[in-house]
């Protein structure tokens, strides 16, 4: 499998490069991976890299983009951070691996059981990490479940999930919100921009429409 050059990229489309990270992850859960050389794309990339999408996810161990899509060097942008939030610098990169670097698609993928969610949901103050698991709060506010004030912390599972899943929207609204230049090529068609959410017990990613 070689990696993606400039004529391959320009074949790829928004659409076709959901189906790629699809195809990707469902081999990923069946254990059966491209046959790669990636010594031989080091050499194929040393002089530019052209991949078909962005993907912003944790920077949990468990969650490797490249890995769960089953993807070789030079075919993603894989931007990491706990919570998969948004901030400035990373509008920047997702600015320049679209506008710049080409790429059709951004993916924002939470996963299951996170740990910064958690944090959020439990208001966790600890150094730098306060300012962190602020930025993921309005999540936790999103999030409306009256019935069971007493569960809405880190104990509850399915909370927890919901949390991440509302931290996904949230993300993308403000990718729209905060970045014209993002908005306007999802406009003009030439990206998409899409959530997706990842099951660390299982290795399914779930795309969301």
């Amino acid at each position: 499998m070689k990696a993606h050059t400039r004529e391959t990229q320009a074949t790829m489309t928004p659409e076709k490069s959901i189906q790629f990270l699809k195809e990707g992850n469902l081999r990923f859960q069946q254990n059966i991976r491209l046959n790669r050389n990636l010594l031989q794309q080091v050499n194929e990339t040393a002089e530019g890299q052209f991949p078909f999408a962005t993907v912003l996810s944790c920077i949990d161990s468990r969650v490797s983009a490249t890995h769960i899509f089953d993807q070789g060097l030079g075919d993603i942008f894989d931007i990491t951070i706990a919570g998969n939030f948004i901030n400035e610098d990373i509008l920047g990169s997702m600015e320049f691996a679209c506008k710049i670097s080409g790429t059709k698609l951004i993916v924002v993928m939470g996963h299951t059981s996170c740990g910064a969610v958690k944090g959020a949901c439990d208001n966790v103050e600890m150094g730098n990490l306060t300012k962190l698991v602020n930025k993921i709060k309005p999540a936790v506010d999103a999030v409306k479940d009256p019935s069971h004030p007493d569960l809405r912390n880190s104990s509850n599972n399915e909370f927890v999930d919901e949390v991440s899943h509302q931290n996904v929207l949230l993300s993308i609204e403000k990718i729209r919100n905060d970045s014209p230049i993002l908005k306007g090529l999802e406009d003009e068609g030439k990206i998409q921009i899409i959530g997706a959410m990842y099951d660390v017990s299982t290795g399914l990613v779930e795309f969301y429409d």
